[in-house]
């Protein structure tokens, strides 16, 4: 009998061993607490974009204002860190996503609350009604329906300057208007003057600010009312400098003012987390509840219409519907400290 080959041997495999792995490990073995660190890594970030927007520079093109206008925004990322920081099943995304939750929630966890009650000395609207306004009237009449004790608009057309008067007459027997900007009142108003707040660089005829003394049955209050110059977002970033300008000139003048109330009313083109409104934020308080947002009317992402005050709290602050405007009216109510 022929002897068989090497070839017809029979292979002998050794059997693999188990791979044990521990509870919660996926297949390249990594646990709750080494996988997801992209995730943990983003989180940090986040809280501390959150914690300290002013870490980020503001030339070029100043990046950190843009960040400001939009802080709140930044929620919405925490949101979707954690729902991946669930599905990837990771503690140390999911522990890590407390830095943010917490920063988020101290800067604006006051806003989400409901206002706390008690008396409130003056209702006032701020709105922006457009220069391409096709219904003043209707916006004169829904501005009105609120039923404030100041209304403050910007964007006041001589040809559309007689409408409002019209119809915001009967409850409103007081207004004062200076430039593109105007205040209309249920208490009498005196002592008003337009306020420059015109940049340096800005050649032709612009007013857009005016100051003005409004009789309450609480006092007499300085009001003034604003409108600053517009920002662009472009290739060369966010452009500011002229608001920035403005709102530096506007907070000079009312930090000279000798009443001690002061109301500010206007559209400032800036959240009053940007640090290039932090000339007026620094002197006067804002509101301590409701987001407001105010623009753009179609889908708002910013509040760029402002209320603030000094020796005056504000208390609440929220939005009208659309009004015949790319803005929506903001209406706040004010205690007097």
């Amino acid at each position: 009998m022929a002897e068989k080959t090497g070839a017809d041997t029979p292979t002998v495999r050794k059997a693999r061993r188990p791979v044990i792995r521990w509870p919660g490990e996926d297949a390249r073995g990594r646990s709750v607490w080494t996988r997801g660190r992209v995730l943990a890594a983003c989180a940090v970030l986040t809280a501390g974009l959150l914690a300290f927007p002013g870490l980020v520079p503001n030339t070029p093109g100043r990046l950190g204002s843009l960040l400001e206008s939009f802080l709140p925004w930044l929620g919405l990322v925490i949101v979707v860190l954690l729902g991946l920081a669930a599905l990837r099943r990771s503690a140390t995304a999911l522990l890590a996503l407390l830095l943010p939750v917490v920063a988020w929630t101290a800067l604006f966890g006051g806003l989400v609350r409901p206002a706390q009650g008690g008396d409130v000395d003056l209702v006032v609207v701020q709105h922006n009604v457009s220069d391409e306004n096709d219904d003043p009237a209707g916006t004169a009449r829904a501005l009105a329906g609120a039923e404030p004790d100041l209304i403050a608009l910007q964007e006041l057309l001589p040809s559309a300057l007689p409408v409002y008067q019209e119809e915001l007459a009967a409850r409103y027997p007081y207004h004062e208007v200076r430039g593109t900007v105007g205040l209309w009142s249920v208490h009498p108003l005196s002592d008003t003057r337009a306020v420059d707040i015109k940049p340096r660089d800005i050649e032709e005829y612009w007013s857009r600010g005016m100051r003005t003394v409004v009789h309450t049955p609480h006092g007499e209050i300085a009001a003034y009312v604003a409108h600053l110059p517009s920002v662009r977002l472009g290739t060369g970033g966010f452009a500011s400098a002229r608001r920035d300008e403005s709102a530096q000139r506007l907070a000079r003048a009312i930090a000279a003012e000798e009443l001690p109330r002061v109301v500010l009313l206007g559209d400032l083109n800036g959240t009053v987390e940007d640090r290039g409104l932090a000339p007026l934020t620094d002197r006067l308080n804002v509101p301590e509840s409701g987001f407001a947002f105010s623009f753009p009317a179609a889908f708002p992402v910013a509040r760029i219409d402002q209320v603030m005050a000094r020796s005056a709290t504000v208390s609440r602050i929220h939005t009208l519907p659309t009004a015949g405007s790319d803005h929506l009216p903001v209406v706040a109510h004010l205690r007097w400290e």
